[in-house]
């Protein structure tokens, strides 16, 4: 065998992974697909776990995890990260005039069927888009309409349980499920509230 047939075989074998790697869609447990077909846009259609084909060069696949996800609200998260999920402490007025920092999880999951529209109408970057805006709001808001003893002391699930109706009147319409809403820290801070 020549070295030019050696060098045809090489690139036969390159070309053909290449084409099979684009055929195939491998979607994992807890994740789902979605197509972009350059004819058609996002296709509808949610890619379920398992193994499915697709257009090599005309469709692209992406990933979207469809798992319980836990948006941590505390003062190790590192704000530089803007697509990862979580944020600082939330800085709020309570309804007595205390200025504090809130921290706590946001337990999340994506709606399979909307995954689709969310790629199409929002993109990737939902989180920086939607989700921490709305959460730093609502969360603003809410605790705004309870006095500091109360959100500390023995309202403290009634604030979660506004604060989850609030954000499921937001986010059901994008897509986005509000499975619970856990307060863990409201600590009195001196300095002036951000906003």
């Amino acid at each position: 065998m020549s070295s030019q047939d050696s060098i045809d075989k090489m690139m036969y074998s390159f070309v053909m992974e290449d084409v099979l790697k684009g055929l195939f869609i491998h979607v994992q447990p807890g994740y789902v697909a979605c197509v972009y077909d350059l004819g058609r846009g996002v296709l509808k259609k949610v890619l379920t776990p398992g193994l499915h084909l697709k257009v090599p060069f005309w469709q692209k696949a992406k990933l979207f995890n469809t798992q319980t996800l836990e948006y941590d609200i505390t003062g190790e998260f590192n704000p530089h990260h803007e697509r990862a999920l979580g944020d600082v402490p939330v800085p709020a007025v309570t309804h007595d005039g205390d200025k504090v920092e809130v921290e706590g999880t946001i337990l999340l999951r994506l709606d399979m069927k909307k995954i689709p529209e969310i790629w199409q109408n929002i993109g990737e970057d939902f989180v920086e888009k939607i989700v921490r805006p709305t959460i730093r709001s609502r969360m603003r808001m809410v605790i705004s309409e309870f006095n500091h003893d109360d959100i500390v002391g023995s309202k403290r699930q009634h604030v979660e349980a506004k604060l989850q109706k609030e954000l499921e009147s937001i986010f059901a319409e994008r897509g986005i499920m509000v499975e619970n809403v856990l307060l863990s820290e409201v600590s009195s801070h001196s300095s002036h509230v951000k906003h």
